[in-house]
């Protein structure tokens, strides 16, 4: 069966992997985006809605003149440290913003909902792996923000009948198997895309000395000192999504369930470093810096309700796996 599909921040990184991944298994869709981050060529040929979530009026054009069966909503600022100095700016966009989403589905009568949220929303684990009944203490203010959409998702549900299914993941990574999307972000803070960058740096002649690469705390309560954290590859989040529009399908979807979405494997920053420095082939160095407010010591997922319930299994459930996908998007 094939839907109609609004992919709110459809031309960012991840949404334009479930907009290609969609369009694949022949559905229609048309992407929400404001282009602040996301790429108008990675969504060439898919009907495009230019708009700004933070505007009901923007986000009420993205259904007029259409019918929508389920919203995809990644559409979001989604990075700690810049919460941590600018919470305005998430509150206004990942909280204001998807009340202006919520708002607008209810207008038109679309109550089918999947929503790319974080194990931010946890906090620091009081156990290892994080399950979906871990208590959600958030830490810093985009955690905040994604569970207080998660809670306003939930309400809307027992009120409006609205159906959201909450995909909890913890940290994507890689880039399209085919090469033909990837990560860019301006400015870049994620961890695999930087230490990439600085293989080529040092690929094209760059001093191994000169490194601007940082790793920001070497004295987190973890076997070699740094974060650790769970890499899920980005196909395997599309792929965990497309499958929890087809459970809105079914007869008597639920008003909110939340999945984690992850390998259960964690990694420290110097196991990245160190599996970016084998396959690319380069002598990748760093420098330590200090801890970054709102890091918690380790993310690990246990995804056994994902697999269970959702018939989600990752298909790059390796770090290696993932860092090549990577590599070949960067050096290409």
């Amino acid at each position: 069966m094939t839907y109609s599909v609004l992919v709110s921040g459809g031309a960012g990184y991840i949404g334009s992997h479930m907009v290609k991944l969609l369009r694949s298994e022949g559905h229609h869709v048309t992407v929400f985006d404001n282009l602040s981050t996301g790429h108008r060529d990675a969504v060439a040929g898919t009907e495009l809605v230019e708009g700004d979530l933070r505007s009901l009026p923007d986000v009420t054009r993205a259904f007029a003149d259409r019918r929508i069966d389920v919203v995809v909503h990644f559409a979001a600022r989604c990075y700690v440290g810049e919460s941590v100095r600018d919470p305005a700016s998430y509150y206004a966009n990942n909280v204001a913003g998807t009340l202006n989403l919520l708002e607008a589905m209810r207008a038109a009568q679309c109550r089918r909902l999947v929503f790319s949220s974080s194990c931010s929303t946890y906090g620091e684990p009081d156990s290892l792996p994080l399950r979906e009944d871990h208590p959600q203490r958030p830490i810093n203010p985009y955690g905040m923000s994604k569970l207080t959409a998660e809670r306003a998702m939930a309400d809307y549900g027992r009120a409006y009948g609205f159906a959201t299914v909450a995909l909890r993941y913890f940290n994507a990574a890689g880039c399209d198997p085919e090469g033909g999307l990837g990560e860019r972000h301006d400015p870049e803070t994620h961890l695999i895309p930087l230490v990439l960058r600085e293989a080529l740096r040092v690929r094209a002649g760059g001093d191994p000395d000169a490194t601007t690469l940082q790793v920001f705390g070497d004295d987190f309560d973890t076997p070699d000192g740094t974060c650790v954290r769970d890499y899920v590859h980005v196909s395997d989040l599309c792929t965990a999504h497309l499958l929890a529009i087809e459970r809105l399908q079914g007869a008597a979807p639920a008003a909110f369930e939340a999945f984690n979405l992850g390998t259960g494997s964690g990694h420290s920053v110097k196991q990245v470093v160190e599996a970016c420095r084998r396959i690319t082939g380069e002598d990748i160095r760093y420098r330590v810096s200090g801890r970054r407010a709102g890091d918690p010591a380790q993310l690990v997922a246990s995804a056994q309700r994902a697999r269970d319930e959702l018939g989600w299994t990752p298909r790059f459930a390796t770090l290696p796996a993932i860092v090549e996908t990577a590599w070949r998007w960067f050096s290409r």
